[in-house]
C-alpha cells in the first residue's frame, strides 16, 4: 500500500475496534456475499460504521453474482467508484469514509447461466434475460473499465493435456500450450505500477484532469481515434477518461512513453458489453 492508503486502512481498522500492532501495509481483499444488506456493503448501522467498500480501501472488492445484489447496494457503489469515498447520511449524523478500491465483479449472462454457451441451450425467456441483465444500470456499467466475457471451460480445459497425460491418450489430439504463470504476470504488473508511480506519483487509475493530459499523452492518431469514439456515442465523457487510463496502463505494460492507436483500440475493445440479448 502507498503511504496514504496504509494510514487510511489502519484508521479504518481502528474505527472497527480491531487490534492493530503496526501500520497496515497489505492491500485488503474483501468478498462479501450478495445476500448482505446495502449497509453491510456501503456502511451504516447505529454507529455509522464503515462497510465493505471502506474495508477494501487500497485493495480489491470482489462482488460475485453481481446481478443478485440489491439495486440499492449496487447504485450506492457509484460515488465510491467515482470519488474514492463514501458518504453516510442518517438521522443520527453524517460520516465520510475512504473507499478507493479496485472493483472486480462476476455474473452469469442470464438466470440459467447458459446464454451464449456453445454446447448448452439457454432455458430463459428473452424477457427474463433482459430483466436479469437490466439489474446492472448503465451508469454503474459505465464505471467498469474492463468488461470481459468468459466462456464455460471444456472438459479438456478442466482436465488438461500436457506432457503428463495418460499413456492411452490419442497422439493426434490438440497440442499442449502451457499458460503463462501468475507469477510472470504479477511481475509484469509490478513493473508497470512502478513506472506509473515514478512518473506521476500515483497509479494510472487515479489520473484525472491536468495530470491525465500530462501523463497520458496521446499521439495524433490515437487522439483522432478517441475523438471518433466520443463523437459516435460509443463513449460517455466518463468513459473517455477511463479509456485513457486503461490505454496508459497498456502502454506501460509495453514500456511505451506515449499512447499509440493500438493501445487505445485495445482499451476501447474492453468497453464493449459482453452480454447481448
Amino acid at each position: 500500500l502507498i503511504e496514504e492508503d496504509a494510514w487510511h486502512a489502519t484508521l479504518v481498522r481502528s474505527a472497527l475496534g480491531e487490534p492493530i500492532d503496526a501500520l497496515v501495509r497489505t492491500p485488503p481483499f474483501r468478498a462479501p456475499h450478495p445476500s448482505g444488506a446495502a449497509s453491510a456493503l456501503l456502511g451504516g448501522g447505529p454507529g455509522l460504521l464503515p462497510g465493505e467498500v471502506t474495508r477494501a480501501h487500497g485493495g480489491v472488492l470482489f462482488l460475485d453474482e453481481l446481478a443478485e445484489w440489491s439495486r440499492a447496494a449496487l447504485e450506492g457503489l457509484r460515488m465510491p467508484l467515482e470519488e474514492g469515498e463514501v458518504e453516510l447520511i442518517r438521522v443520527t449524523g453524517r460520516r465520510r469514509y475512504p473507499a478507493r478500491f479496485a472493483l472486480i465483479a462476476a455474473m452469469n449472462p442470464c438466470p440459467c447461466g447458459f446464454w451464449g454457451d456453445d454446447d448448452q441451450a439457454c432455458r430463459c425467456h428473452p424477457r427474463d434475460r433482459q430483466r436479469y441483465q437490466g439489474r446492472i444500470s448503465g451508469p454503474l456499467l459505465d464505471r467498469f473499465d474492463l468488461r470481459v466475457a468468459m466462456r464455460r471451460p471444456s472438459a479438456s480445459d478442466l482436465l488438461g493435456g500436457g506432457p503428463d497425460q495418460d499413456e492411452g491418450a490419442p497422439a493426434d489430439g490438440p497440442s499442449f500450450v502451457p499458460a503463462e504463470s501468475s507469477a510472470a504476470v504479477a511481475a509484469r504488473v509490478r513493473v508497470a505500477q512502478r513506472l506509473a508511480v515514478e512518473r506521476q506519483g500515483v497509479l494510472n487509475a487515479r489520473l484525472s484532469g491536468a495530470a491525465l493530459d500530462e501523463h497520458a499523452h496521446l499521439t495524433a492518431a490515437a487522439r483522432a481515434l478517441l475523438a471518433r469514439a466520443l463523437s459516435g456515442d460509443l463513449l460517455s465523457a466518463r468513459g473517455g477518461v477511463r479509456v485513457r487510463r486503461v490505454a496508459r496502463t497498456i502502454a506501460d505494460l509495453q514500456n511505451q512513453a506515449s499512447i499509440a492507436p493500438e493501445h487505445l483500440a485495445e482499451a476501447l475493445s474492453y468497453r464493449r458489453s459482453p452480454f447481448l440479448c
